[in-house]
Order: structure tokens, then C-alpha cells, then sequence
């Protein structure tokens, strides 16, 4: 019989539930949207239901899939957007207050409070982080200092905080089971990543008690069973990894030196470094990559905030395109940018600069500017930034030779040729995109006993099409100084 895994792909702007079989094969995908939420400038929330309810609607019809299928089911995977910070109600599973998203920046202030108190060195050398609303810790805190009386139920025990994939977990296991992988742990500024623990200094300096916190485990491990009246049966929850370090799961980046970049809501790169924890001088991230059996693997984490959010941007904002895969045709039409530069910086910017007070620019536009000329600033600005990403990796003595790379955004193979012009190296695309949602599904795998080994995971892996750098130097160096131009302008 045919071995199924239930991968649930929690993200920023769906929700999906992917069918795999053990060769990493997709079998069957259901998606489903949900509404972004901006209370205010910089705000981005997320309703704790509508995730619950996209996420169940989707898991409800993988699993009639598979069943239809008359393969056997061995466990559920779950990846989530990292850092985006739920608290909930112990007894109800309710939550709180919305989600906060991991792009939110209302905690800059608190951040800048914190910074006057506390060496950001210091915490880096603990958590491989910086001081920045992006991360957990901030968020969690806030909530429970604006919500009536929930710092006296946390106190009490009768709160849960988590990522998205401890909510998940809470509900599908009917609250039996309130637990966390060491991947989206370590993107909470409240984690050592070196002792593998919770930290009690950082615990108290971002004053968010222990009280709420989830049990830590390894990627592949037990996360319980599902309640059975959610499916009609109970299945074991085996894998869990944040969605960037699980995309690098799914690309196969098991040796140290290897490296992939995701274009999904944002971008996000991991190098991983092995059993070696580099920290950055050029304000790059060290993360944990993944744990397994006990043992950690480390990453170096680029992260940029906006990617394809800016292409949904052309799509909603300012209604210049009605599908993004229209960006292909209007960027290749073009014989060059003709100076234009978007700086998507919409939510702040993220690594290198970490800028949470900048805000988006749009440059070198005169009567001649189309929506072709915007579009195409608009996919150029990611692979820009990926290059700003590359340049601090190179400042830190590490220089990739090639790239593999995912998401929805490299579809469109105009990006992808840019994004190697730019970065002058190849860049692979595997025949597979949906890598985040493959590496918690290869992770449950190997908790399941399908997989023996790593390397039978590296086995599955294929190169659907490579590129190869076309551009001159000369012209090259012209299009980043522009870009770099431009960037200026917008930090605060």
C-alpha cells in the first residue's frame, strides 16, 4: 500500500494541506485564503479562527483525498509562517487578541526600550538574533500587557503562548498537546540556541513568563495525535519546522555550505553552516537549521520582509495587474528598467538594514513610466535584495557558488535569469516548488521509519532547470548602484 503524508503549509496569506508520497511527490493540494488585517500603520494581524477554519477546511479535504486514494496515511507534517505570536485560552483554545503578524512593527519602541538596558551583543550570542520587532518575544509581551487582565491569567497558568504551529498543534490535538519544534523556538528571541533551553534572563528581560510557554522537540518527533472527531480518526502529528527552514528541508540543504532562497510573502535565504553556529558581523541571522535526534544543525538566515507581498501589492493595492503571473510577460517586454527602482519597503527592511521605520519608495519615474516599468521594478527589487543578502554573507567570509531556489514567485523564469544576472553565480529551480510544505512532510517521514536516513531525502531531489548568468559586469554594476541609490533614500 501506497505510504501518504498529510502535510498542513500554514502561511501568511493561505492555508494548504498538501497529499505527498514518499518518493515527494504532490498528489493532491487544497488552498485557502484568508484576509490580512492592518489596524494601523506598520500593524499586520491575522483572525486566530480564520486561520484555525482555513487551515481545518483544507486538511479535511487532503484527507478525503488520501483516503479515496487507498493509500495509507502515517502522519501529518506542519509548517507555518515563523514568528507571527498567538496567545490563547488554556481551557478553550481560544485565542486572545489576533494573531500578530511576523511583518508587524508595533513593538519598534518597545525594541528601542529595550536596547538602553540590554546589550544587543548579548543577545545575539544567546539567541543568534537581533533587537527587532520581527521576532516573538516582543509580540507576545505586548499582548499580554494590552489585553485586560492577561498578565494575571498567564500568571495563573491559564494561558498558552505559541507560533502558529503550537495553535495548530493545541487545536488538533483537542489541547492535549501544547509543543513547538527547536526551528520556530529559536525565531522567538527567548531561546538559547546553543543550550537547546528556554532562557530565564531573556524571559525576564522581554517579561514574558514561563508559565506560557510550549514544550520544545525535535523537527521529526511525537506532537501527539489528532483528535479523532476532527477526520473521523486520530492521526499522529510527526514534523514540524518553521516554513523557511523547512523549505531548506524539502531543497535537500543537509552538507554545510549548502543554500537555498524562498519567494514566498517574503524572502528568506539559509546557509547552512552544519554543527557550526556563525555569528554575523553584517547583521545576518544564525538560527537553528534543524534538530534532529537531539542534535542541532545551524543556519545563516537572510531575511526580507516583502517579495511577492510586493507583486500582491500590483495585484490589490494599486490594481495594475489582476494575476501575478502577468509580471513575466510585462518585465520581459521591457529592453531594460529604464531606471525605475521599487523599494518595497512597506513593513520596514529587513537584513541587512533592518530598518523597522522605513517605508516603501518608487524612483526614476517620469511621463514615460507604464505599469510595465512598475512591475518590473517590483519583481527586480527581490532579486535585489537577495544580493544585498549575498553581499553581507560575502563580508562575513562566505560566498555561495550557486543557489537553490523556491516559492510561488520563480515561476517566473524572467525572475529567476534576473536573479542570477544579478548575483553572477547559477541558480537551480528543482522540479518540486512546493518545498516548504515537502520538508515538513519529509520530516514526518522520517519519524514514521518511510525514510531511513537524510539521505534518502537528498535522493528525491531534482533539478527541473537551471540558469546561468548572462550579464555583463559592466551593466550589472550599473543596475545595483542604481539599486543601492535607491535604498538609500528610504532609510529613515
Amino acid at each position: 500500500m501506497t505510504h501518504l503524508i498529510l502535510s498542513i503549509d500554514q502561511g501568511t496569506t493561505s492555508s494548504r494541506t498538501l497529499v505527498f508520497n514518499a518518493a515527494g511527490d504532490i498528489l493532491f493540494t487544497a488552498q485557502e485564503e484568508f484576509p490580512q488585517i492592518y489596524p494601523a500603520d506598520g500593524w499586520v494581524e491575522h483572525d486566530p479562527e480564520a486561520i484555525w477554519s482555513s487551515t481545518l477546511a483544507t486538511l479535511k479535504q487532503a484527507y478525503e483525498f488520501a483516503k479515496a486514494a487507498d493509500g495509507e496515511i502515517v502522519g501529518i507534517g506542519i509548517t507555518n509562517q515563523r514568528e507571527t505570536t498567538l496567545v490563547w485560552d488554556r481551557a478553550s483554545g481560544e485565542a486572545i487578541h489576533n494573531a500578530i503578524v511576523w511583518q508587524d512593527r508595533r513593538t519598534a519602541d518597545i525594541c528601542r526600550g529595550i536596547k538602553e538596558r540590554y546589550a544587543e551583543a548579548d543577545l545575539t550570542a544567546k539567541t543568534g538574533l537581533l533587537l527587532d520587532p520581527y521576532f516573538s518575544s516582543t509580540k507576545a509581551a505586548w499582548i499580554l500587557d494590552e489585553v485586560d487582565g492577561a498578565r494575571e491569567r498567564a500568571d495563573n497558568g491559564e494561558l498558552a503562548f505559541g507560533t502558529v504551529d503550537s495553535f495548530l498543534i493545541y487545536r488538533l490535538t483537542g489541547g492535549a498537546v501544547h509543543a513547538t519544534d527547536a526551528t520556530n523556538a529559536s525565531r522567538s528571541n527567548l531561546f538559547n540556541i546553543h543550550s537547546s533551553e528556554w532562557d530565564d534572563e531573556l524571559l525576564d528581560l522581554f517579561n514574558v513568563p514561563a508559565s506560557v510557554l510550549p514544550e520544545v522537540k525535535d523537527c521529526a518527533d511525537d506532537y501527539g495525535m489528532t483528535d479523532a472527531a476532527i477526520l473521523g480518526e486520530s492521526l499522529p502529528i510527526l514534523g514540524v519546522a518553521g516554513d523557511q527552514q523547512a523549505a531548506a528541508i524539502g531543497q535537500a540543504c543537509f552538507d554545510k555550505g549548502d543554500i537555498k532562497s524562498t519567494y514566498g510573502t517574503g524572502c528568506f535565504v539559509i546557509l547552512n553552516t552544519g554543527e557550526t553556529c556563525i555569528t554575523s558581523e553584517n547583521r545576518l541571522l544564525s538560527t537553528v537549521c534543524y534538530r534532529l535526534n537531539g542534535k542541532t544543525t545551524y543556519a545563516l538566515e537572510g531575511s526580507i520582509f516583502i517579495a511577492g507581498a510586493a507583486v500582491q501589492w500590483l495585484r490589490d493595492g494599486i490594481g495594475i495587474i489582476q494575476d501575478a503571473a502577468e509580471t513575466e510577460a510585462m518585465a520581459s517586454d521591457l529592453d531594460h528598467n529604464h531606471g525605475v527602482y521599487l523599494v518595497p519597503a512597506f513593513t520596514g527592511l529587513g537584513a541587512p538594514h533592518w530598518d523597522p521605520d522605513a517605508r516603501g519608495g518608487l524612483f526614476g519615474i517620469t511621463r514615460d513610466t507604464t505599469p510595465d516599468h512598475i512591475a518590473r521594478a517590483a519583481v527586480e527589487s527581490v532579486c535585489y535584495q537577495t544580493r544585498d543578502l549575498f553581499e553581507a554573507m560575502a563580508a562575513d567570509g562566505v560566498r555561495p557558488t550557486s543557489l537553490r531556489v523556491d516559492g510561488g514567485m520563480v515561476h517566473n523564469s524572467w525572475m529567476v535569469q534576473f536573479l542570477s544576472n544579478v548575483l553572477d553565480i547559477p541558480v537551480e529551480r528543482p522540479k518540486v516548488l512546493e518545498t516548504t510544505a515537502l520538508g515538513a512532510a519529509y520530516l514526518a517521514g522520517l519519524q514514521a521509519g518511510i525514510y531511513s536516513s537524510l539521505a534518502d531525502v537528498t535522493r528525491n531531489w531534482q533539478c527541473e532547470r537551471g540558469f546561468e548568468s548572462q550579464m555583463e559586469a559592466e551593466e550589472r554594476d550599473k543596475l545595483v548602484s542604481g539599486w543601492d541609490n535607491a535604498v538609500k533614500r528610504v532609510l529613515s
